[in-house]
């Protein structure tokens, strides 16, 4: 799983509860010695990658936050900066978040903070929100261990394109040299062999899980998670599919309308 620096538990407490193969991703401050201070943490608690935000350095105007005032209920607050005077989100005449990320972060992000990242951190630095080819050569020119193909939820730009329509040539631009991962629009396990099958490495989801918790709370999180394991065992029976590498590109019709699946026997 990947934990957001912005989560509402912290890097210990989720390190806690047991095993797994866990990412940090880090939002970039203007303060960089908390920056390190993050990395610093997350990399003691066990975590395996750094997944650098690329494409939050200012927030997407989000309507339904401005609307209805966004802010952080008092129960709730950004656990990993608890003690910093930076855990909450102050109630603003638009949207709290929006003024929270205005005032902390850093917009003058750059490649050249992948560097910077590793001058601080042995853990691999994976540069999430590319939907580029051009930009995925730049992030490994900057020394990206891998690639996170994400539209952040198609929140932050109106008009952007899907994850699954940007994959395939994020993959081609790689060429193998680091992982590429698919980060959104995961419903089905339909999808999730669709992204394979179009190249990538694995498979992130978000949504889904909060519906699951929403339904069933902690309950239906593995329920969802298996729901999406039986799916995508019956498409690839369908298609023909033994294993996870007999995925290939020829299972799938890349009609950007609606990507379909090819049966095979």
């Amino acid at each position: 799983m990947i934990l957001s620096s912005y989560a509402n538990s912290s890097v210990e407490e989720v390190a806690s509860t047991g095993s797994g193969i866990r990412f940090f991703q880090l939002y970039v401050h203007k303060d960089r010695n908390l920056v390190a201070q993050l990395v610093r943490r997350a990399e003691r608690a066990g975590f395996k990658a750094i997944a650098l935000t690329a494409d939050t350095p200012r927030l997407g105007r989000r309507e339904a936050d401005i609307k209805n005032r966004f802010t952080l209920p008092p129960y709730l607050t950004l656990k990993n900066f608890e003690g910093l005077d930076l855990g909450k989100i102050d109630k603003t005449d638009d949207s709290g978040l929006a003024s929270y990320v205005a005032n902390q972060i850093d917009q003058s992000l750059s490649w050249k903070d992948v560097k910077w990242l590793q001058t601080i951190t042995s853990l691999p630095i994976l540069v999430k929100g590319v939907l580029t080819a051009e930009d995925t050569k730049l992030a490994i020119e900057a020394g990206a261990a891998g690639i996170i193909v994400s539209n952040h939820g198609a929140r932050q730009l109106d008009y952007v394109p899907a994850t699954i329509m940007a994959l395939e040539e994020v993959v081609k631009a790689a060429q193998g040299k680091v992982p590429v991962f698919l980060d959104g629009g995961v419903r089905r396990g339909t999808d999730v062999f669709k992204a394979l099958a179009l190249g990538a490495s694995g498979i992130f989801i978000g949504r889904p899980v909060v519906f699951a918790l929403a339904v069933d709370g902690e309950a239906g999180v593995p329920k969802v998670l298996q729901m999406l394991h039986d799916e995508l065992e019956l498409t690839m029976a369908l298609s023909g599919c033994r294993s996870l590498k007999e995925i290939t590109r020829n299972h799938v019709v890349a009609d950007w309308d609606h990507p379909r699946v090819l049966p095979r026997l």
